[in-house]
């Protein structure tokens, strides 16, 4: 008797009877009672109860607990009761969330989790994603408020990077001028101004991968070939002078058209070289510790110089031409803006570049598009709007000066429209009492956490804050705060599945009816308006995003299915429709999905994207594509793409669509698929399930 006991998981250890008496000792020490006599007494008296229950060693953890509780009571101590069931419902909680967490450890140890389509399974991905569960457990259980934690737990609102919840923020528009201009430093030494352009492109990837290295989202330049012009025509400078010089060692003389065409294609040639070893560094040069290479972004397209225009077409060449074996590179997120009067209609200076940028994408599915003129973009002539990564837009400031430039997103949450939908149960007015309940969480919850992120000292972000890449950070100490600068950001209130909760409430999604069309716009317009009511009411930038859904498109959707069933139209399926899109199952053609969803765009301030989905690539009808891009200028888009899938073999280099598992051309089974994943480009083997099952129902959209 007394030799052993069971414990929760059915394992049998030694019995210690000091264990019960230091479990009842803190349970009196909590109501005022410091005599540890009396927590003995009262475990003699629990081994009375289990001697007379129990025969033999056949009882449990659980069973003395409830002993020692009755205890408690019969000697009329109930508030050291209470106490002690709090005790036992604490260590409860810790131990199923320590026993979640060992569990969800556990699989990624066997396999990284495809959350994230640029996390590899490298041990240092492994490491990462274990670190970041262990993070988010933290901040879930010890930081939120319950009522935010639940909310996110059970599926009313997603909080995204959560595990980075109080560390850092989103994402940057880095100024690349200035860095390359004053030169930097990335923690171990100083980095003097480039004097050639291949110089500049390896810092320019540099600077990329030393800022993701501070922050978990998106990095990118707003001005890729403005900022990179200056060290063209460096780099043109240094090559009339070499080329001089030789001729004068050779004692030779030449024709000054000679010189000067000489000269323009050796800087052509050295500016080609310097964007594909940038293109080859954004694919290969890893952050976060190796475990992924970073998010990168770059726009251009709008410089009308010779040296603007030498930096946008040898990009665009040596993106087309690929990696080592044809392979399509993967990053950067390349975006060709495209502006009246500059590159849009013949005759406009940069009209071959936007040309090329076509033949380009016809290939590689990148560049996407930009609309400089759309109605919400146009206004900022003075300071192009950028966007960043799957579609990130950040522009207009209540705290400063309009601009894109250093600054970017500090958080953003989503909404699940599809379970508000659900639970209005076709009535109307309690869809928007549901709505504004939740969107107001929501905003309660993004003033939580920016009231923990402004507390962040400069020194927490040796390259960010520490080379002053945000706005208004540059006169900041090391050891100031940082809400001075990160005012300036944006914080995003996203919602998926517009067209689910459609169906939900009105029976038709918005590609289905005008109806269910012209209350979509409503319910966004609604959405965008508390977001602008909420800007003035707390001074903060409060911006509306079509949240692109990677990871939690098909998280949404299982735990409305264990709550509510499988619901013809909306959770029968793995996934919620991103954003506002036209669900990609529907058959739609090309322009009546366009015009859809152009309605949304100008509503999402802080970001928006609108696809159109093709069967192969369309290298051979670039008329086709063209008609695609100029009717989403036409739809008042202000940010668009074009799909296909694009399969090849890592064997011999074979671009277009594979079929099978063996390449037609060399018999190798190396098949590289790569397909657009929320705006940045993947292949399928990092696809999450849910993700999976969307590309495969994917319908091709008629031109």
């Amino acid at each position: 008797m007394f030799a052993s006991i069971i414990k929760r998981d059915g394992r049998t250890q030694e019995f210690h009877e000091n264990k019960i008496t230091d479990a009842l000792f803190k349970c009196l020490q909590a109501v005022g009672e410091t005599d540890r006599q009396k927590a003995m007494e009262l475990t003699l008296e629990v081994i009375k109860k289990i001697k007379q229950q129990y025969k033999e060693d056949n009882y449990t953890v659980e069973d003395v607990q409830d002993i020692a509780e009755t205890v408690l009571i019969e000697h009329g101590i109930t508030k050291a009761a209470k106490a002690y069931i709090l005790y036992r419902e604490n260590r409860s909680r810790l131990r199923e969330a320590r026993s979640e967490l060992m569990n969800a450890v556990s699989e990624i140890v066997q396999e990284t989790n495809r959350d994230n389509a640029n996390v590899g399974n490298s041990p240092s991905a492994k490491v990462l994603q274990i670190s970041e569960l262990a993070s988010k457990n933290y901040y879930l259980k010890r930081v939120l408020p319950e009522k935010e934690a639940n909310a996110h737990l059970n599926g009313d609102i997603y909080i995204h990077d959560l595990s980075w919840y109080g560390k850092t923020l989103t994402c940057l528009q880095i100024p690349l001028d200035r860095l390359l201009r004053e030169g930097f430093n990335n923690g171990h030494g100083y980095i003097r101004s480039p004097k050639s352009i291949k110089t500049a492109a390896s810092l320019a990837a540099i600077i990329l991968q030393s800022n993701q290295n501070d922050m978990h989202g998106g990095q990118s330049f707003a001005y890729f070939d403005r900022d990179l012009a200056v060290y063209a025509e460096l780099e043109k400078t240094r090559q009339e002078k070499l080329i001089r010089e030789n001729l004068k060692e050779l004692g030779l003389t030449a024709d000054e058209e000679k010189i000067k065409k000489l000269v323009y294609d050796r800087t052509n040639e050295e500016i080609y070289q310097a964007m594909e070893g940038f293109i080859y560094n954004l694919n290969t040069m890893h952050s976060r510790a190796g475990a992924q290479v970073p998010f990168s972004s770059i726009n251009f397209g709008t410089d009308t110089t010779e040296a603007g225009r030498m930096i946008s077409e040898n990009f665009l060449l040596a993106y087309e031409k690929g990696l080592g074996k044809g392979e399509s590179p993967l990053f950067p997120n390349v975006c060709f803006k495209l502006k009246e009067d500059i590159n849009f209609e013949e005759g406009d200076p940069n009209y071959d570049l936007f040309q090329l940028s076509m033949r380009v994408a016809c290939k590689r599915l990148f560049p996407t598009y930009s609309f400089m003129d759309s109605s919400f973009n146009k206004p900022f002539r003075g300071e192009e709007v950028a966007y960043m990564g799957c579609r990130t837009r950040v522009i207009s400031n209540c705290n400063g000066k309009d601009a894109t430039n250093s600054r970017g997103n500090l958080s953003f949450t989503t909404i699940n429209l599809p379970r508000i939908g659900i639970r209005a149960d076709k009535d109307i007015s309690v869809f928007w009492k549901y709505l504004d309940e939740i969107f107001d969480l929501c905003v309660e919850q993004l003033l939580t956490r920016y009231n923990v992120q402004k507390q962040l000292k400069v020194k927490d972000f040796p390259f960010l804050m520490g080379q002053k890449l945000y706005v208004d950070s540059e006169n900041l100490s090391s050891n100031d705060t940082i809400e001075k600068a990160i005012r300036n950001g944006t914080l995003s209130i996203g919602f998926i599945g517009l067209a689910e909760c459609l169906i939900a409430l009105m029976g038709k999604h918005h590609g289905e009816s005008p109806e269910a069309q012209a209350f979509g716009v409503v319910i966004i317009s609604h959405m965008r308006r508390r977001c602008d009511e909420a800007t003035k009411k707390y001074g903060l930038n409060f911006t509306l995003l079509a949240t692109p859904a990677e990871q939690l498109s098909g998280k949404f959707t299982q735990l409305d299915i264990e709550k509510y069933g499988v619901i013809p139209g909306v959770t029968d399926k793995q996934w919620y429709t991103n954003s506002f899109h036209v669900p990609v199952e529907y058959q739609i053609n090309a322009l009546d999905k366009v015009i859809i969803e152009g309605a949304y765009h100008k509503c999402c301030n802080a970001g928006h994207i609108t696809y159109v989905e093709l069967k192969s690539a369309p290298e051979n009808n670039l008329k086709a594509f063209e008609s695609i891009i100029r009717a989403m200028a036409d739809a008042d888009i202000g940010y668009g793409a074009v799909n296909f899938p694009v399969d090849i073999c890592c064997e011999c280099g074979l671009n277009g669509v594979i079929n099978e598992d063996i390449c037609p051309k060399c018999g190798g089974n190396r098949i590289n698929r790569v397909r657009r994943i929320t705006g940045y480009l993947s292949t399928l083997d990092r696809f999450n399930d849910s993700k999976l099952a969307e590309i495969q129902h994917r319908q091709v959209h008629q031109v």
